[in-house]
């Protein structure tokens, strides 16, 4: 769990997004949700549970896959807000794997990035969740 007080700010916002995008969003914002939710849980247990050898191997491998399943949603949906979420991933992937190759520990550069990517995906989710669900409205307004 994180420690400071910007990153359970960040943690909670990133939550309370995913469980709006499920309640009023459409299956795109509810598949991304889903994604980046699990994404954060998953990073959360390997900074718990895996030793700092070997959880850039896991951090980088998550943003891998975040990206491909944000990928397979954005061909399956064609939403602007899923490419630009699967693109902040690829960033944070290429973040990972330039701290992991240049075998840096992570520093205030790093955790910078990293928090404002997130946010910026979040940002991504919560514009995609109220874009459908204020189109569901309007149709139920013009029906």
């Amino acid at each position: 769990m994180p420690t400071s007080p910007i990153a359970q700010a960040i943690f909670a916002l990133v939550l309370a997004s995913c469980a709006l995008a499920w309640w009023k969003g459409s299956a795109a914002e509810r598949i991304g949700g889903t994604v980046v939710a699990a994404g954060i849980a998953a990073g959360v247990l390997v900074g718990l549970f895996l030793s700092d050898e070997l959880a850039p191997i896991f951090y980088l491998a998550g943003d891998g896959l975040i990206a491909l399943a944000l990928l397979a949603a954005t061909l399956r949906y064609g939403s602007l807000w899923l490419g630009g979420a699967m693109l902040l991933y690829a960033a944070q992937f290429a973040l990972h794997g330039y701290y992991f190759v240049t075998e840096r520990a992570p520093d205030r550069f790093h955790a910078v990035f990293n928090n404002l990517n997130l946010l910026s995906i979040v940002a991504l989710l919560l514009v995609g969740t109220l874009t459908a669900w204020l189109r569901r409205v309007r149709a139920r307004a013009a029906a």
